[in-house]
């Protein structure tokens, strides 16, 4: 098995760019990770850990909360402080004035509002049109501030962006936690699937060693003319329909060797195809959940705590947002501006009018009559939010179906592998019995046959039902965020 699984990655490595490493072609303490996933028995927290630091998916959707933490970067730049600097001098011509003026300004949050301040510096004469940069010969000072009285004090584009970009990283962040539940559920499902079909493998050849021992038995008997060589001819048949039934099941517990490497990756993403060799024993897999338990777990917490449905409480409060951005547009703008400048020193070629502390209160106010632009907008706004809640309400009623689904198939998966296991002890109880008539001379070989191939299907019945309540028990392990089941805790 080990070299067919060596051949079957050297043969996806030509087939395309994904690659798969095995124990037998990596270095030793090449790679810790790569190490514990090909040295030893696999166990479902190996796999776990493996998929949860290397599979593309988890590490895109950390990229993407990447992306959104520097929007919300951005959109708080909309509050950087910014400075300004201005100068001009004539060189020629009949005036000979010049100035400098540096300034900065301050938007703040509260009310739409701005503060800001400058110092100017003029020398020489200007014309009459431009008498207002005169200063005193030490320059002025200038402090100011500007408030929106009614559009844009509440809410405005800026804040709108800040506050929807914390809202969007918050989503990102639960999208991260999403896909990390779907990719450890899926990695677990894929890990229990080779299990079971390690452990067919296991059936089918002691099924066909079995038939094998006893063709030389036959064989013994036939030479000594103890018995008819149609019994030998018989039990070839059985050999050849147990060795196809072992083909069908190695074929199987390679396409999910190939399955499970999906999700087994060493540091560089390449995928490591795991070996029958480190197929767990039956005594070290843990026992499947308690029923009564699991039925024991408020509901209303599983609820609350799904990310899709915080994801939408986080979508909710953006649509309301914008909601509240589209009203702000039908208020008219009614802006005010205060203003205090003062010159200092000697006074300068403007003369006195310039010596003296200016203070200046303004109004400014604008509306579209119509406002047709912000009604559509607003009336968007609205049909968006509503959309958002009745899809919030669709999904929080689909998760608590498949929460009801996820509980059936688990108990039902727990009581089938509780009925396999006794169908398991009885089918062996009468191929032991059937063993032992046939040797002293009382049973047939037909029945001695028919009982051991009974109790393999048993055996089979079995391992699929372990098989389909490990499944449903990952299921609900996904379903819950029980992140300590999923290693991701």
């Amino acid at each position: 098995m080990r070299l067919v699984a060596t051949a079957l990655a050297l043969a996806m490595l030509a087939a395309g760019p994904a690659t798969h490493v095995t124990a037998q072609n990596i270095e030793p303490n090449e790679d810790p990770l790569v190490e514990a996933l090909t040295t030893g028995t696999l166990k479902p927290d190996a796999v776990l850990r493996s998929s949860s630091l290397t599979f593309p998916s988890i590490l895109e959707s950390f990229e993407r909360e990447a992306a959104a933490r520097s929007d919300q970067l951005s959109a708080d730049g909309a509050f950087d402080l910014i400075l300004k600097g201005e100068a001009y001098d004539r060189v020629t011509g009949t005036f000979s004035g010049g100035y400098a003026e540096v300034g900065a300004s301050q938007p703040l949050a509260a009310m739409g509002a701005e503060v800001y301040g400058s110092y100017r510096l003029s020398d020489g004469r200007f014309p009459i049109y431009e008498n207002i940069y005169n200063t005193n010969q030490l320059g002025e000072f200038k402090v100011g501030g500007l408030l929106s009285l009614l559009r844009n004090r509440r809410i405005d584009e800026r804040r709108f962006a800040v506050e929807d970009t914390r809202l969007a990283a918050g989503q990102a962040g639960l999208d991260v936690l999403l896909v990390q539940l779907n990719v450890q559920h899926e990695a677990l499902k894929a890990y229990w699937r080779w299990v079971a079909a390690g452990s067919e493998i296991r059936v089918y050849e002691e099924l066909l060693e079995i038939a094998e021992a006893r063709s030389i038995g036959i064989a013994r008997q036939v030479r000594e003319g103890a018995t008819a060589r149609i019994a030998l001819t018989e039990n070839e048949q059985n050999v050849i329909r147990r060795r196809t039934l072992l083909a069908e099941a190695q074929r199987n517990f390679q396409t999910t060797a190939i399955s499970l490497s999906y999700y087994l990756r060493d540091a560089s993403g390449r995928m490591i195809a795991p070996t029958r060799q480190q197929l767990p024993e039956v005594t070290d897999l843990t026992p499947l959940p308690d029923m009564q338990a699991l039925m024991e777990m408020q509901r209303s917490d599983v609820l609350e705590n799904r990310p899709e449905l915080q994801n939408f409480r986080l979508a909710l409060e953006r649509a309301q947002n914008k909601v509240e951005l589209r009203r702000n547009d039908l208020q008219p703008q009614l802006d005010l501006n205060v203003e205090l400048s003062r010159d200092f020193g000697p006074i300068g070629d403007g003369g006195s009018t310039f010596d003296s502390t200016d203070t200046t209160v303004g109004v400014t106010f604008t509306v579209p009559l119509q406002r047709r632009e912000a009604r559509g907008r607003l009336q968007r706004a609205e049909a968006e939010l509503r959309e958002i809640e009745l899809r919030e309400r669709r999904i929080a009623d689909r998760i608590e179906v498949e929460l009801d689904n996820i509980l059936t198939n688990l108990n039902a998966a727990l009581q089938l592998a509780d009925l396999a296991h006794d169908e398991v002890e009885q089918a062996t109880a009468m191929v032991a019995a059937e063993r032992r008539r046939f040797s002293l001379g009382a049973g047939d070989f037909f029945l001695v046959n028919l009982r051991e191939e009974s109790a393999a299907d048993a055996q089979i019945r079995q391992i699929r039902a372990d098989l389909t309540g490990r499944l449903a028990s990952a299921s609900y392990s996904a379903a819950t965020m029980n992140l300590a089941e999923l290693g991701l805790e």
